[in-house]
């Protein structure tokens, strides 16, 4: 298999590097943790430059990028500790509605993913739900030609800044079932849902959402009705990918900021990295940032694979390495920078919320061990 990138692809991942570097320091990703409001400009940037469209076709407008793209702006990302909704827009949402069939309205929600002017979040999981994205309790009751929609979504990434949401209730079937699910796009200030947003560890926004007898039409059906939990397996994959190239950008850069302090640090003369057993502590680093780049091309490469257990055994063997060796460079990355670590004026501490965010989304390193043990 060819690793290489092409040139195309380098282009790409040079020029949003580029961009990160000059217009997203750590001093911006802290003022926009501490003000969400102000990041709706850097939003309006990446539409200008083309990254909110990176995965749509270049027949409806949009760059025609894939798995191997989205590898390389996350990773970039992941080094700059990017708090925007990229993954649940460019990922999740376009990858849903490129699946719709062609019309008026997949086009106009096309453009207005790709131009940033809407925003649209994904509600799957439930407070009893953990992980677990068939265990659907939200109820849509078919009702005068349309739906109407009553339940609770838990840690909805972003819900609160969201123009619309993606939301699964079930349809039919009992509760766990993975038939009689669907999914629905629902404006996010319509009649009868509640919207409580707290901020999470790692600088961003989530959500607690209540939905009570909210009324939607027919038309507001994603994919087909009672079989949204394969379509939602599919794009929670792509989320899941998506994570693990943002993890390897965010390891990178912990490797080489614990690489610059050893150089630096001086003790007794000189510079600690000197003393062999810190060099044996960030060799360990350097080994499970390769691992961990490994897996998350691995990820990436089977994200489209046809054949279902393929994927997922993919997704979960990555998703697992991926848990264990972010824990690995944060705590290493903390304890050789000593004090400073664990302070708010260096980014190491906030990489390895960031790591430690990305081990609990979508599942953690137990819960992909479980479910890659089903999968063999």
């Amino acid at each position: 298999m060819d690793f290489d990138y092409n040139d195309e692809q380098r282009l790409l991942a040079d020029s949003v590097a580029r961009w990160l570097d000059a217009d997203y320091r750590f001093e911006d990703f802290r003022r926009l943790a501490a003000d969400h409001h102000q990041a709706r400009a850097t939003w309006a940037r990446m539409a200008d430059l083309g990254l909110l469209s990176l995965n749509i076709g270049e027949g409806d407008g949009g760059m025609g990028g894939g798995p191997i793209e989205t590898l390389l702006v996350m990773q970039a990302f992941g080094r700059a500790l990017v708090v925007d909704p990229y993954v649940e827009n460019v990922v999740i949402a376009v990858a849903l509605i490129n699946a719709e069939p062609f019309g008026a309205r997949r086009r106009e929600l096309l453009e207005q993913l790709g131009g940033g002017t809407c925003r649209i979040a994904l509600a799957a999981l439930e407070p009893q739900s953990r992980y677990e994205l068939t265990d659907v309790q939200t109820v849509a009751a078919s009702e005068h030609g349309g739906f109407s929609l009553s339940g609770k979504k838990a840690v909805v990434m972003h819900g609160d800044s969201a123009d619309r949401l993606i939301v699964s209730a079930r349809t039919a079937g009992a509760a766990r079932e993975r038939h009689g699910i669907s999914l629905f796009l629902i404006d996010a200030k319509a009649a009868g849902i509640t919207i409580r947003g707290f901020p999470t560890i790692d600088g961003r926004r989530a959500a607690e959402i209540e939905f009570h007898e909210v009324r939607v039409g027919s038309d507001a059906l994603l994919a087909r009705l009672h079989e949204g939990a394969a379509a939602l397996e599919r794009v929670v994959d792509r989320a899941i990918a998506a994570h693990c190239a943002e993890a390897v950008g965010a390891m990178e850069r912990l490797l080489e900021l614990t690489a610059e302090h050893l150089c630096t640090r001086k003790q007794f003369g000189q510079p600690i990295g000197r003393l062999q057993a810190l060099q044996h502590r960030i060799a360990d680093m350097a080994i499970a940032v390769e691992q961990a780049r490994s897996m998350a091309l691995l990820a990436a490469a089977k994200i489209d694979d046809a054949d279902r257990v393929e994927r997922r055994r993919a997704i979960s063997g990555a998703k697992v390495m991926i848990g264990r060796c972010g824990r690995l460079v944060g705590q290493q990355a903390v304890q050789l920078h000593g004090g400073m670590g664990m302070t708010d004026e260096l980014p190491v501490g906030y990489y390895f919320k960031r790591l430690t965010a990305i081990d609990m989304s979508w599942g953690n390193v137990e819960h992909h061990v479980e479910l890659y043990g089903e999968l063999l």
